[in-house]
């Protein structure tokens, strides 16, 4: 009597049910369309709107995520509108603009700082270069112990002018002065020496002094329709 063998199915899946379950896996680990990415802590995107209070509405690159973010106080360079900045952050809900990486408009900067700004450099030198240089303040306060200043023309403009010093040495060309009223006091000696000096008063001239001395190797004329003496 033949009795045919028969043949236990083997406990290993086909290669199709390999197929099926690896395609299972990656479609589970597939973020839903819509869903957001998982946080790395740190992406990059662009600002959309800059708020009164110093924070920034930027959209993440690719999600289309917006979030308001602080400026760090590390990223002196302040946002603008269209600017690709790098945000970061432990989580989504709790991110700072930390760096403006790409500037929609280079042409111009802006480095802002809530409080007190100083610059300082410990064994150099600071240097400022540029075509234009403009200064604004309510009030300015300069202590150099030695400037020197090169420069092609200066013009200022102001309602009062003051110097103090102890010695004042100006050597030109020449000196035009034009004023409505003058008024200078010499307390010992005051010198002139000059090729020719021509005065001339609308109204009155008044020389006085305990002792007047008028001499001349020439000429010495005095010319008027009446002329008092003694």
């Amino acid at each position: 009597m033949n009795h045919r063998a028969i043949r236990e199915p083997t406990e290993s899946p086909p290669a199709a049910a390999h197929a099926d379950a690896r395609d299972m896996q990656a479609l589970l680990r597939k973020p839903l369309p819509g869903a957001a990415a998982p946080w790395t802590g740190n992406a990059l995107g662009t600002v959309l709107q800059l708020l009164s209070d110093g924070s920034c509405i930027v959209e993440a690159q690719g999600s289309g995520e917006r979030w308001q973010c602080p400026r760090a106080a590390s990223c002196l360079l302040q946002p603008g509108m269209g600017d690709t900045v790098l945000v970061a952050g432990p989580q989504r809900g709790s991110l700072y603009l930390i760096a403006v990486i790409t500037q929609a408009d280079a042409s111009r900067s802006c480095i802002v700082a809530e409080g007190d700004l100083t610059i300082s450099s410990r064994r150099g030198s600071i240097s400022m270069q540029a075509p234009s240089l403009n200064l604004k303040a309510e009030k300015a306060q300069i202590d150099i112990a030695d400037m020197d200043y090169r420069g092609a023309e200066v013009r200022v403009t102001t309602l009062v002018a003051r110097f103090v010093g102890r010695t004042l040495e100006t050597v030109l060309d020449r000196l035009s002065v034009l004023t409505r009223s003058s008024f200078r006091l010499t307390e010992e000696v005051e010198q002139v020496r000059a090729g020719q000096i021509d005065m001339q008063a609308t109204e009155t001239l008044r020389m006085h002094a305990k002792n007047t001395l008028v001499t001349s190797k020439a000429l010495v004329k005095i010319d008027a329709e009446q002329i008092h003496m003694g």
